[in-house]
């Protein structure tokens, strides 16, 4: 049952019942299933009537049912606000509560049967004698509370069984995150292990290579394979110490101010970098900046990689609402047909920039080339 039909039903509920009591308690004073009164028509609805609207709200409150109920049923043995006054005892009052309750259902009943006896007749023959009022008794009192007591102490124990779910559910919670950090600090250590001390090792021959370099460009090749390690361990260290702890702050990431840095270091290895940049620049969410360098980043390796010296060019367009970010290489002679299809790098980046709502397209461009086109929501 869906959580709009149990609101329902919720709510009709307490107005059936009191339709329900409403309808018995005419029956009742008609005799049809009760005693009949001889009241004017108009005081048995009214009686009815109250009837009905105290068990509707019996929720809310239930000791105005409780007096209406006594009344009904001493004054016209009018019987149905009385059982549903005891079932709602038996499932909402306390123990001291419950205990006034019996006593005071006992003097009821116990008046009902002293006038019944008095005026004689047929309702003398129903509740008048002893044995047929303790039959009432228990019939009107005891049996709808007994049901009563039951349904709390069967609600008593779904509610237990379904908070032990609950915990159930939250240890095991924790224990998979517990799993899951242990995980994290394994593949840590194995990272670690591996591929910063081998990055090491690469930034300790290059600046060893540069101090001792027989010319100023093979100087400053090292120099840039130095740097570029140092930032690779730094960008390394960030991504183990969120491994470590999903939690920890990471250090500042970069942005499209960056950019000029990145093609840089690219220019450096002889490759034609050009940038070209098109619409009003406009402060972005860190999340886009970030999403647009890493694209930079990516396509860039990918030349470094398969296309040797090919010329680029990186295009920034500020769109009204998305930034469009495109990098093309052209192919050289040296080059052409090396041209691969998207990778694992490209699929990872095609990840990232529909984790912010954007598009990748990567393939081949204009004059025999490559090219990378991300669009980013960017409004």
């Amino acid at each position: 049952m869906t959580y709009g039909r149990f609101e329902i039903v919720e709510r009709i509920t307490p107005w059936a019942l009191g339709v329900a009591v409403f309808l018995l308690s005419v029956a009742s004073a008609s005799g049809s299933m009760g005693v009949e009164s001889a009241l004017p028509a108009p005081v048995l609805a009214a009686v009815a009537a109250a009837s009905g609207v105290a068990a509707a709200r019996a929720r809310r409150s239930l000791w105005p049912l409780a007096a209406v109920g006594a009344i009904a049923y001493a004054w016209l043995v009018m019987w149905p606000a009385a059982v549903a006054a005891s079932y709602y005892a038996g499932t909402r009052l306390s123990r001291r509560d419950l205990w006034l309750y019996i006593g005071g259902a006992t003097v009821v009943f116990a008046l009902s049967g002293l006038a019944s006896y008095r005026d004689g007749g047929y309702r003398a023959l129903v509740v008048g004698t002893f044995a047929n009022a303790v039959l009432m008794g228990g019939a009107l009192l005891a049996l709808p509370l007994l049901t009563g007591l039951w349904v709390r102490a069967r609600r008593q124990v779904l509610d237990a069984v379904r908070e032990q779910a609950r915990q159930l559910q939250r240890e095991q919670v924790l224990r998979a995150e517990q799993a899951r950090g242990q995980e994290r600090a394994r593949i840590a250590r194995e990272m670690h292990d591996v591929v910063a001390h081998r990055v090491s090792l690469m930034v300790l021959h290059a600046g060893a290579l540069e101090v001792s370099a027989p010319d100023e460009r093979t100087a400053e090749a090292a120099a840039l394979i130095s740097g570029a390690g140092r930032e690779a361990l730094s960008n390394l260290r960030e991504v183990l110490g969120v491994l470590r702890s999903p939690d920890s702050v990471r250090g500042p990431q970069p942005t499209l101010a960056d950019l000029d840095r990145l093609l840089d270091q690219s220019r450096v290895l002889g490759i034609v970098v050009n940038r070209h940049d098109e619409g009003a620049a406009r402060p972005l969410s860190p999340v886009v900046e970030r999403t647009a360098y890493r694209v930079v980043q990516e396509a860039l390796t990918n030349v470094h990689k398969h296309a040797g010296n090919a010329e680029t060019e990186v295009s920034v367009r500020y769109r009204p609402v998305e930034l469009e970010v495109t990098v093309r290489n052209r192919s050289s002679a040296g080059t052409r047909g090396a041209l691969p299809g998207s990778g694992w790098g490209l699929v990872g980046l095609r990840e990232r920039v529909e984790l912010v709502g954007g598009r990748l397209e990567a393939g081949p461009g204009d004059e025999d080339g490559f090219q990378v086109l991300a669009r980013i929501p960017a409004a």
